[in-house]
């Protein structure tokens, strides 16, 4: 530690600021937890014009315009969340407050193959709306089909593909850190592996990563990850593979096969990381329990396809196929977060609309229901799917970061799942204090240094002098959690302090309402 502060001095000395004050913010007698992993030490943080200039036991002389008093506390780097979905939210709400509460500092969106296209415009409307976390993208697969595409259930033409290759291009040299793809959702899941190796090419000639929501993360789950692994074999880059999970009651217990899949990968010389929200239900749109065939081409095809008994009676044979499948006789385990034609719908399940509905209680009454509320909307949803040994063994896996895979929300909207409030707050307060699952610092490893590596950016996620001042002050023995099923809207608590680009942004444990955030790019960057 003598060492680390002399050479942070000796820094300062070659800059010049060993004036009085040197700094524009100090923070003073923290536990230092630095993004490595490594033990936690006492010591200081000394932060000017946006960056971190000094880290170690700095002398009692040394001044600062604000000296915040971290005694008692943990000084870590601002969490990163690597799996959001911010857009359209951005704009309602941009002071971003479900993330600033629960530490994180940057979010990266585009992801599930859903992205803004094209991608140079939208950074430039993030840079005009000024948030306050800094935010990156991927440019999403989804979007990108659909531009040339459409809502096509067949492959693309040479052209077609080049048209593709082009936009992913373009999109990669306005900044996006990699290419995104969604394979459960239309028109992703109507593409093949061909496809996603020659549009991953593009993305690795930017230095940029490939992140999936893969094909299937139930009973094709083993089939899902080794396509993940072609793919990014194939092209040439690194994988993520987002929110690991084990879905479907008749699938549980299968998490070592899944991470030994993995880890055999990365013993191969293949970088693969993964992702994890930390809970056992999932989050997406009701559409997902429709059979993919029957959502070709738009809407309006899938209400033509709809309206004849024959259609309507195979897609209810293949919903009641996977219910039983999972050893279920109702949708329970499928709650409404969000329906506008009907919000009092909201944190029902699927089995109670249908019975409120007067609809007979049996299974096949509400797959008709599941089908006529999608025509009306597509309902978000929270489905109950995973099993707590399943998700507390894939967070053991080292390679494995803590994101939220949501929106900014917007307060007392719908009935979101609590992982857009608390998930970074739910691994430091129920898996690492209260269950021992991950240590503290490898748990703060997860959140920092390990996305900022994974992401590309080569100046956060760790407390080292040149680095920007993305900073979160909490406390270890109170942060946690508060947003449930139930009851969502509710902030994470134990966080004091949140810093970004050196600017407070929480003081005190309330959002000073500071919008310091950026936008950070990607290496292709032109």
């Amino acid at each position: 530690m003598r060492l680390f502060s002399l050479v942070s001095l000796l820094l300062l000395t070659r800059l010049g600021l060993c004036q009085t004050p040197p700094a524009d913010i100090l923070i003073r007698n923290g536990r230092l937890y630095d993004g490595t992993g490594n033990a936690w030490t006492y010591g200081d943080v000394a932060i000017r014009a946006g960056r971190i200039i000094a880290v170690g036991q700095l002398p009692a002389g040394f001044t600062a315009t604000t000296v915040l008093d971290a005694k008692g506390l943990a000084v870590a780097p601002g969490f990163i969340d690597v799996h959001t979905h911010i857009e359209d939210d951005e704009v309602r709400q941009p002071t971003a407050d479900n993330f600033l509460y629960d530490g994180v500092t940057t979010v990266v969106t585009g992801n599930c193959g859903s992205s803004r296209l094209p991608l140079g415009q939208y950074f430039q409307t993030l840079d005009s709306l000024h948030l306050s976390v800094n935010t990156a993208s991927f440019v999403g697969h989804g979007n990108v089909r659909k531009a040339v595409m459409g809502r096509a259930k067949r492959a693309p033409t040479e052209a077609e593909l080049r048209q593709m290759e082009a936009l992913v291009n373009q999109a990669m040299q306005d900044g996006a850190v990699g290419l995104s793809s969604g394979l459960i959702y239309v028109p992703g899941t109507y593409s093949r592996t061909p496809e996603m190796v020659r549009l991953a090419r593009v993305a690795a000639q930017c230095h940029g990563l490939y992140a999936t929501h893969m094909r299937n993360e139930s009973d094709s789950v083993t089939f899902a990850i080794q396509e993940a692994l072609l793919v990014a074999r194939e092209a040439g880059l690194p994988l993520e593979i987002s929110h690991l999970k084990v879905g479907g009651q008749q699938n549980w217990g299968q998490a070592d096969k899944l991470l030994n899949l993995i880890e055999q990968a990365r013993q191969g010389g293949q970088q693969v990381t993964i992702d994890q929200y930390p809970y056992t239900a999932s989050s997406t749109s009701l559409s997902t329990l429709l059979p993919d065939d029957v959502q070709a081409d738009g809407r309006d095809s899938l209400r033509v396809r709809l309206q004849r008994p024959k259609v309507r009676a195979a897609v209810e044979a293949d919903m009641l196929r996977r219910l039983k499948r999972r050893g279920l006789k109702h949708f329970s385990y499928a709650v409404v977060a969000s329906f506008p034609p009907e919000p009092s719908y909201q944190g029902l399940s699927i089995e109670e609309i249908n019975r409120r509905r007067n609809r007979p209680h049996a299974a096949r009454a509400e797959a008709a229901t599941i089908q006529e509320l999608v025509l009306q909307h597509d309902a978000g949803m929270v489905f109950h799917g995973m099993s707590e040994p399943d998700v507390q063994q894939i967070m053991r896996y080292p390679q494995n970061m803590v994101a939220s895979d949501a929106s900014i929300r917007v307060w007392q909207q719908g009935m979101p799942h609590p992982r857009g409030y608390g998930s970074n707050a739910r691994v430091l307060g129920h898996y690492v204090r209260e269950l021992h699952v991950l240590t503290l610092e490898d748990a703060i490893r997860r959140m920092t240094s390990l996305p900022a590596q994974t992401m590309g950016f080569t100046d956060r996620g760790l407390l080292r002098p040149g680095y920007a001042a993305d900073i979160v002050i909490f406390d270890p023995a109170t942060v946690q959690d508060r947003s449930t099923f139930t009851e969502p809207h509710q902030y994470s608590t134990g966080m004091h302090y949140v810093l970004v680009n050196g600017r407070l942004t929480l003081n005190n444990g309330q959002h000073t309402g500071l919008r310091n955030g950026q936008v950070l790019y990607g290496a292709g960057k032109k």
